[in-house]
């Protein structure tokens, strides 16, 4: 008997659930967008978008998803033939880099595999050896939402900095602002992206690239940017469509005002960042207790190197397809499918999961998914310790007793 009746919790790593008030915010006419209110969200909304951001930098807003906000970056910084030094530690990282390569800009990869951070000893060596500095950029993704693990980004700009290199410092926050910690001027980085659809609680459709002044010089000297990618009318606009490059996007920016109320006006970045330790915690804990039997394990071992923005994890056998499937069929929640962790089409793609908890989630919504995943483990007797609800609840209780 299916139990799945009822609202569904959509615990993917984005989109991520969507509070009702974002939801009602988008529920109405669309306004004059030439003049007016509309004038006011846009600089309200940019301006807001730089808090988030903890940044006095400068911010482009483009009608796109996270791969556009790729795109722009890589237009406005690099010149064909340019080169880049990519820190890969997990898919997301490695299409960044695929799609810089693919523009014309010459990447160099270090890979850290899908189970740990990037080096910063090891950035600090590659970046000594390129003497003439013809390396632009390092791109680095903040929180990988494949692997689930967290790059120490000031670490990576110590790194540079020891080199004595040049290099811009650009940073992939689709996976984590509004969830993970990030600073972007107290860490030095010079260009930023992310995206509506995960932390900011919005839906899909809204990319943005935040950059420094040092990157803004670099951009004068690139020959890659078009005119719909060029942020320097986005950064600085004389009328208001040339926020968006053409027709404001007007429903969405309804809801990431309303959005961005409630991070920085309500709850505040220091409370969401607490709160988002905590429910990952609870995750791990109750993953490291089924895992003490069976095959069940999470993919970053590190505590350190975990997001606190999703959890990627490995039950053997098929299992974690098996239990995703039961989850969604049976009792309503949705789960991630695991990326880039084994060959589409093979049986080891069927070992993975992940777990999202970011955004608009409190405690009864993750300790529901973990409840209903540790059902769905009993119901297809699926070998794993018992005891994973009462190891994830003394984490909330923990992380309650220290708010």
């Amino acid at each position: 008997m299916s139990l799945a009746q009822g609202r569904p919790y959509l615990a993917i790593p984005g989109p991520s659930t969507m509070p009702d008030r974002v939801l009602a915010a988008m529920h109405r006419p669309a306004p004059n967008i030439y003049e007016g209110e509309i004038e006011e969200i846009a600089a309200r909304v940019a301006a807001n978008l730089r808090r988030v951001a903890m940044s006095s930098s400068h911010v482009a807003i483009y009608i796109a998803n996270g791969h556009g906000a790729w795109e722009a970056s890589i237009s406005n910084v690099f010149s064909r033939g340019d080169k880049a030094l990519s820190l890969v530690t997990g898919r997301f990282g490695n299409i960044w880099a695929r799609n810089a390569a693919t523009m014309g800009v010459d990447v160099q990869r270090l890979e850290f595999g899908i189970k740990a951070p990037a080096d910063p000893a090891k950035v600090e060596e590659a970046l000594r050896a390129d003497k003439t500095h013809e390396i632009k950029a390092v791109l680095l993704t903040h929180v990988d939402t494949a692997t689930s693990v967290v790059n120490d980004v000031p670490a990576i700009r110590a790194a540079i900095d020891a080199a004595g290199h040049p290099a811009l410092l650009m940073v992939d926050c689709i996976a984590s602002l509004g969830c993970d910690e990030f600073r972007m001027d107290d860490w030095g980085v010079d260009v930023m992206v992310a995206a509506s659809q995960k932390g900011l609680m919005v839906p899909p459709g809204l990319g943005f690239v935040w950059f420094s002044d040092k990157a803004l010089a670099a951009s004068r000297e690139a020959d890659m940017v078009t005119p719909y990618w060029d942020w320097q009318p986005r950064a600085f606009p004389e009328m208001v469509y040339q926020y968006f490059g053409g027709t404001s996007p007007t429903h969405h920016l309804f809801g990431l005002d309303e959005s961005l109320k409630m991070i920085l006006e309500e709850e505040g970045l220091t409370h969401i960042w607490a709160r988002h330790a905590t429910l990952a915690s609870a995750v791990w804990a109750a993953f490291e207790t089924w895992g003490q039997e069976g095959d069940i394990a999470l993919n970053i071992a590190n505590p350190a190197h975990r997001a606190h923005s999703v959890t990627a994890a490995r039950i053997g056998a098929g299992n974690a397809q098996r239990l995703r499937s039961w989850l969604e069929r049976e009792a309503g929640v949705t789960l991630g499918i695991g990326l880039g962790m084994a060959e589409p089409g093979t049986p080891e793609a069927n070992d993975f999961l992940r777990v999202a908890h970011m955004g608009h989630v409190n405690a009864h919504m993750t300790l529901g998914a973990l409840a209903t995943m540790e059902a769905g483990m009993q119901a297809l007797k699926i070998p794993h310790n018992p005891g994973g609800i009462a190891a994830a609840a003394g984490a909330i209780a923990k992380g309650a007793g220290q708010a």
